[in-house]
């Protein structure tokens, strides 16, 4: 019976051991993703009217390329959206438009200009499911071999492009 007054005492240390962990992992600012080091999960998208479709194999034809997760009703997808330009001149960056109607999603580009190589759209979400998408944008390097090696969530800046994606599309790059 002794052992039962001690379960809340290793029940509290082992909590705080836990807390403790997450407050000195590398960035504590980033989001983990059980993702980045295995393949990128299957691609169950459709076809947007009127736009390259998006499929499986891009994401293993030997190129380093990001995958990107937009939707038309999200703003810092919009703010994002001129990075993704730039960024489409150096590497494909195909999207994937999540949760959204193809005819909004396609103003969206209309309006802003369709820096995708391809893309497929996710109105069920099960794509973003399978790829631990949970809010947008989130944004995956993905290597030529199509295993996902680093996930950024929220909107790409310029600053986020220099400092962040830049070298980590880099090591990517980096057999």
């Amino acid at each position: 019976m002794r052992w039962l007054a001690l379960l809340p005492v290793a029940v509290f240390a082992f909590l705080g051991g836990l807390f403790l962990k997450g407050m000195w992992r590398d960035d504590p600012d980033t989001l983990p993703s059980v993702r980045v080091g295995q393949p990128a999960p299957t691609l169950t998208v459709t076809a947007l009217p009127g736009r390259t479709p998006l499929t499986p194999n891009m994401l293993t034809d030997g190129n380093v390329k990001l995958v990107n997760f937009w939707a038309s009703w999200c703003v810092p997808c919009r703010v994002e959206h001129p990075q993704l330009e730039t960024l489409s001149g150096t590497l494909p960056v195909y999207g994937v438009n999540y949760k959204d109607a193809p005819s909004d999603a396609l103003r969206f580009l209309e309006e802003l200009g369709d820096p995708y190589a391809a893309i497929g759209a996710d109105a069920t979400a099960r794509t973003g499911l399978d790829w631990g998408v949970y809010g947008l944008p989130e944004t995956f390097v993905v290597d030529g071999e199509g295993i996902v090696t680093y996930r950024f969530v929220g909107p790409i800046t310029q600053s986020v492009v220099t400092d962040t994606l830049l070298p980590e599309i880099e090591k990517a790059r980096t057999p």
